[in-house]
């Protein structure tokens, strides 16, 4: 009962920009950590970005100084800034949310089904 559902993907140039939305809906009692990950065709799911529901941010190397996560807790929403894309970034991106649903006393990972992002020429 529980959707996490994204949006934003797309085709951009390389230099270019995109932002990614990230919903979580349904039977929410509290949300923790949000995350964004990717997985490129061929290599494992990695860690792009996490926020705390305090805004505490880390980030992979890779893309510190070109991407930036936010969260609006009032809307269950994730947000990442992705600039300065390059090609290597090209992947299907996932959202990912810590969270407790409501009825239940500890946290579980939800999954959206992921947006894809291209940067191309």
């Amino acid at each position: 009962q529980v959707q996490l559902v994204e949006s934003g993907g797309g085709l951009v140039q390389p230099g270019g920009s995109l932002r990614l939305s990230c919903t979580a809906s349904g039977s929410i009692f509290s949300i923790n950590d949000m995350n964004w990950y990717r997985q490129a065709p061929g290599k494992q799911r990695e860690l792009v970005a996490g926020i705390t529901y305090g805004g505490s941010t880390n980030y992979l190397d890779s893309v510190k100084g070109r991407f930036t996560i936010s969260r609006d807790n009032a809307k269950n929403t994730v947000f990442l800034q992705m600039n300065r894309l390059k090609p290597e970034d090209t992947a299907v991106y996932f959202c990912n949310a810590d969270l407790v649903s409501s009825g239940s006393y500890f946290p579980s990972d939800y999954w959206g089904q992921g947006t894809q992002v291209t940067v191309s020429s």
